[in-house]
């Protein structure tokens, strides 16, 4: 009965390494971040909004040149037996075939504003993409560190389990010489059966992550490779007022001003002229004499509309005051945010500094006590004890290692 469990145990360890073995190959992370940026739709929508904003640009200078159109209006009131419209309203028959020309004049500044509209529209878009591309990096770096601390947990225990398949055979050997109990290497052999689903578990948990990056970048892919070690250098913090962060507020500002002349320019007097020729004729003198042209000038002075320029001037002065709040409150949380991830970035490697050293000693141990165990000179929960610490403490360093990668991916997103 112990054969045949031993067998079985050995061999779903074994199935699970076949099947959760990633291939050779490596994945970088700017292999992920390049096809997150590729294949992003909102990426994408925000770019087609600004090829959109340039055919804006090209239709708002259209509209300042001349409007030719083709106007044609014909009509007949009949009188009959006396009944009917009244003949010197009507003229009986309108006819009018006209091609008519027409052109509103704009200032300089009133034309530069409109185009600066676009313009603004533009630079927001810009800005929109940049933070965009910020926020899918950042989510795509912490995905993809959670899958190399995955990668890193796998060769961990990985590197445990042969240990213990290597001690393991030393082990049989001496219980087999009456050296060590049959408990003592029953409770061993169970210890590496642990050691071997851990491995398993770790396994599963690296492909599941890994696949779950593929899915945040957009890639198609159910093949499963090795990562490699993410460099993320900390980014020196730069001029916090001429990031992309701070630019939105500075576009916000004038925008708000550019909407504030457009209304400026619609209260200014505005003139058009017009040009028209054809045929208008109510086909009762001399139809065929009624061809001919005209000209003319439209003005349109404002004088009153209720003090709806007041209040449109009322509604940009409350933007503006929301506009002045939500800056300062952003650049206040800016500064305690980098403060805060400087303080844990300092700690966790203060952390790391004494989790290393402990290291050397467990490791230390484990080599010393691994020796003691092939001579039969140490009891084997001595070793598994010491082992345990040992895997602790590994475990607790990784943690932190991933825990420093993710803070300095937090501070290179609002630094760079």
């Amino acid at each position: 009965m112990h054969s045949t469990m031993k067998f079985l145990v050995l061999s779903f360890s074994f199935t699970l390494f076949l099947y959760y073995t990633p291939c050779a190959q490596v994945r970088t992370l700017e292999f992920f971040i390049q096809q997150a940026k590729e294949n992003s739709p909102l990426l994408k929508d925000y770019k087609n909004q600004i090829r959109s904003n340039r055919l804006d640009s090209q239709i708002l200078r259209a509209t300042f040149k001349t409007q030719v159109n083709f106007i044609s209006s014909n009509s007949y009131a009949p009188v009959i037996k006396g009944y009917g419209y009244d003949g010197a309203i009507t003229n009986g028959a309108n006819i009018t075939a006209l091609v008519q020309a027409n052109r509103n004049f704009y200032t300089a500044g009133n034309v530069a504003m409109q185009y600066r509209t676009i313009g603004l529209q533009n630079l927001a878009l810009g800005d929109t993409i940049r933070l965009s591309e910020k926020d899918l990096s950042r989510t795509v770096i912490d995905q993809y560190i959670t899958t190399y601390g995955d990668m890193v947990m796998v060769d961990f225990n990985k590197e445990i389990y042969e240990l213990l398949k290597k001690e393991e055979v030393v082990l049989k050997k001496l219980t087999q010489a009456s050296v060590y109990k049959q408990t003592d290497y029953l409770s061993f052999y169970v210890t590496m059966q642990q050691q071997a689903l851990t491995l398993s578990q770790a396994k599963i948990q690296y492909n599941s992550d890994f696949l779950t990056l593929n899915y945040l970048s957009g890639y198609v892919d159910t093949a499963i490779y090795r990562v490699q070690e993410p460099t993320l250098n900390d980014a020196m913090q730069n001029d916090f007022f001429n990031s992309v962060f701070y630019r939105q507020f500075t576009t916000d500002s004038l925008r708000l001003a550019t909407e504030r002349a457009l209304i400026n320019y619609s209260y200014k007097p505005r003139i058009g002229a017009y040009t028209d020729a054809g045929y208008n004729s109510t086909l009762v003198y001399t139809p065929y004499k009624n061809f001919g042209f005209s000209f003319g000038v439209s003005v349109a002075i404002p004088i009153y509309d209720g003090r709806q320029k007041a209040l449109k001037f009322k509604k940009i002065d409350i933007a503006e005051e929301t506009r002045l709040i939500r800056k300062n409150f952003f650049v206040s949380q800016y500064q305690q945010q980098i403060a805060q991830l400087k303080l844990e970035l300092q700690a966790t490697d203060e952390l790391v500094a004494s989790i290393q050293q402990q290291i050397k000693f467990a490791n230390a141990l484990i080599t010393a006590n691994g020796k003691l165990l092939e001579t039969g000179d140490i009891r084997v929960t001595d070793y598994v004890l010491a082992l345990n610490n040992y895997l602790a403490a590994r475990n607790l360093l990784n943690q932190n290692f991933i825990n420093r990668l993710r803070i300095v991916n937090q501070i290179n997103y609002w630094n760079r």
